[in-house]
């Protein structure tokens, strides 16, 4: 394949959708549910989105010719396209985290809803 070198993807724009927003942002959901059920804090969930990061990276390299972050003459492009990655992540294992929350916070505390409800209805 022919790189194509846009600044949201380094091969090709199905690449960079197959990998980074399916399976990418498949992944970091499971990882900001799993972390809220878990009551773990933000920065756990961090964690392992910079290792998913780095595991996108490797499927990118080793399944598109992308690049990686070994070889010294490509730390600059892969460090670019692996913040893209990072960013798509973080942002899909937060929607994760935070729809998982809304859903605990609703069942913990439905008492305080309905107490609302009836202090707006007043």
């Amino acid at each position: 394949m022919e790189k194509e070198l846009a600044f949201l993807w380094e091969v090709t724009f199905f690449e960079f959708l197959l990998v980074s927003v399916v399976i990418g942002g498949a992944l970091a959901f499971a990882i900001g549910r799993s972390t809220a059920r878990s009551w773990s804090g933000w920065g756990m969930m961090v964690f392992y989105c910079l290792l998913l990061t780095v595991a996108i990276r490797f499927l990118h390299f080793s399944l598109f010719n992308g690049t990686f972050f070994l070889p010294p003459a490509t730390i600059a492009t892969a460090l670019h396209y692996g913040i893209v990655d990072a960013v798509v992540i973080l942002l899909f294992a937060s929607l994760g985290r935070m729809l998982t929350r809304k859903g605990q916070m609703a069942r913990q505390y439905r008492f305080e809803g309905s107490r609302l409800v009836q202090a707006v209805q007043r």
